[in-house]
């Protein structure tokens, strides 16, 4: 098996580690409820997250910000068309502070990581997904507090307690971004070994996105029954919003001319979300909300994910179809 094939077989893998995790948690609550604690899973998404970041161009930031007209449309689709459709959204759900939130969380947090997959798989310019992660990533985590507080005012800071989440965000964000920094520097330096460790590292996303997938679905799938009512309320939003997203970005794509390839980029980027990313800073909140904002979380991911193997179909082959702009 070399590195190419597990890539080009990852979309398959991670659904059958869905499958497998899911009748895990479903058949053995008990045995998987072992697997659901918080150091754990953030170790793990903090090592998924060193792969991950170790192969997003950081030190070639100035050629992200070349393509213009693409940062531009895909900057407009993730930070002003998204947060109206969750806003539109969510006021037709009148749910406990606690729901809201990690509804917001999730869909306000544009993927920087397995949206590259399905932009490949989609027939989109991947490449110019990868060079816009970094843009990404470092606007999501400078607007996401700025967001919560616009739509949630002081509920917002009165749940998200400063020093867990900055703890959660140290660990599975900052270290990880630093550390993949890190190894891309010295990878340019003509000795030390830098060169074969960053290409090592390219061996970490796919194994750790699987692993990443068993333990939380396998840990937090029993307890989306406990919260039944509320699941059943969030889920017509989550499929709405994977509805809705690909036709605004769209009009977008239209707009700002983009050829076709990446103007599938921006589509996809824009219906799809960071969920595993932002699930440690929901267990970071006090016991009583992390629960039910990860199971929020949690279901937005199951939803996604069937929502993604139809994307790959619907943005190439009918939304926006080749010599089509």
């Amino acid at each position: 098996m070399t590195r190419e094939k597990l890539e080009h077989h990852q979309v398959w893998l991670y659904a059958a580690v869905f499958v497998l995790a899911a009748g895990s948690g479903l058949t053995a609550p008990r045995l998987m409820t072992a697997l659901d604690n918080p150091l754990l899973i953030s170790a793990v998404i903090a090592v998924l997250m060193f792969g991950m970041f170790a192969q997003i161009p950081f030190t070639s930031i100035k050629a992200s910000l070349g393509n213009r007209r693409f940062l531009l449309a895909i900057l407009s689709a993730n930070y002003v068309a998204v947060p109206i459709v969750v806003w539109i959204l969510t006021r037709l759900l009148p749910q406990p502070s606690p729901v809201l939130l990690g509804v917001y969380l999730v869909l306000l947090a544009p993927c920087i990581d397995y949206v590259i997959v399905f932009t490949q798989i989609g027939r989109g310019n991947e490449q110019a997904m990868l060079l816009a992660t970094p843009v990404l990533f470092v606007t999501q985590m400078l607007l996401l507090p700025v967001y919560l507080w616009l739509f949630m005012g002081k509920q917002a800071s009165d749940m998200v307690r400063p020093g867990p989440f900055a703890e959660a965000f140290a660990i599975v964000i900052l270290l990880p971004l630093l550390l993949a920094i890190g190894l891309q520097l010295l990878s340019r330096q003509p000795v030390g070994g830098g060169r074969l460790l960053l290409d090592a590292s390219a061996w970490i996303p796919v194994p750790l996105m699987a692993l990443t997938l068993f333990i939380v679905v396998s840990s937090q799938i029993s307890k989306l029954s406990v919260y039944r009512d509320f699941i059943i309320q969030v889920i017509p939003i989550y499929i709405a919003f994977m509805a809705v997203m690909p036709f605004i970005a769209r009009l977008i794509v239209h707009g700002f001319r983009l050829d076709t390839r990446s103007g599938r980029a921006v589509i996809f980027s824009a219906g799809t979300r960071n969920s595993l990313v932002v699930l440690p800073l929901a267990l970071a909140l006090p016991d009583d909300w992390s629960t039910l904002v990860a199971a929020i979380i949690v279901t937005q991911t199951i939803v996604e994910l069937a929502g993604e193997l139809v994307y790959v179909r619907f943005v190439p082959n009918v939304l926006l179809r080749d010599q089509e702009r």
